[in-house]
């Protein structure tokens, strides 16, 4: 059997287009989905990731909407059982930045719930937009993960590449330009597009509810055309 991995790049408010990955995985993937080793993700897609490994049921199809860390603590602990940790530990890889030396780390054990909510925040926490003191995690200050490496990639095994920015990522918008131009953001490569210009400004400041609604939807089609055209589905 073929071992699978999935990562989910760093999304901000693009999370929509992850979740909507992530219900087509949960609806139509249940063959990709039984060979599904690890799970991994930076900021946005850190949560996805998490929510994938540890409480699929409690799946809510709708846009992240978090202004504050605390909101977003809340709505963590709200969906995260009792043995989060646990279901998480070894298969989960969650993109942090360290805060002084800018480095990457990718942290995949987790001793405690506690542990993994703070993990979490680390991944999610851009500085001046999220507040002003980074997440302290085992006595060290941490930031967004998606400055240093915004969609991982597991060591063992296939990863599956999801991204809401057009690019050569397995699940991805269809580049609609002419220009066949890369550009690198924290390891990931991106078009350069004027498509993607907006969407990375839509990932700093939440667009509009219907926008929302239509990057779920895009996240959705995208997800089921990969599973068709990999033969997961017929």
């Amino acid at each position: 059997m073929t071992v699978v991995n999935i990562s989910f790049a760093a999304a901000g408010f693009l999370g929509a287009y992850h979740l909507g990955v992530t219900e087509a995985l949960l609806r139509h993937g249940d063959k990709l989905l039984s060979s599904l080793k690890a799970c991994a993700g930076a900021s946005a897609g850190a949560l996805v990731a998490t929510v994938i490994i540890t409480a699929p049921d409690k799946l809510q199809v709708k846009p992240f909407r978090y202004d504050f860390m605390l909101e977003l603590r809340e709505g963590i602990e709200e969906i995260l059982p009792p043995n989060a940790h646990q279901l998480a530990n070894e298969r989960l890889l969650v993109s942090i930045t360290h805060s002084k030396t800018h480095k990457n780390s990718m942290v995949s054990s987790f001793t405690s719930r506690e542990d993994l909510i703070k993990v979490l925040l680390a991944s999610c926490f851009m500085p001046v937009y999220a507040g002003v003191k980074p997440v302290e995690f085992q006595g060290q200050k941490w930031i967004d993960g998606g400055f240093t490496d915004s969609l991982p990639i597991l060591p063992v095994g296939c990863t599956i590449t999801v991204s809401p920015f057009s690019g050569p990522q397995d699940i991805s918008p269809a580049h609609k330009g002419i220009s066949k131009l890369h550009v690198i953001l924290a390891n990931m490569s991106v078009m350069f597009s004027k498509d993607n210009v907006i969407r990375l400004n839509q990932a700093l400041f939440p667009p509009s509810l219907p926008r929302l609604k239509a990057l779920e939807q895009e996240g959705y089609q995208d997800a089921v055309d990969f599973l068709k055209k990999e033969k997961w589905i017929q």
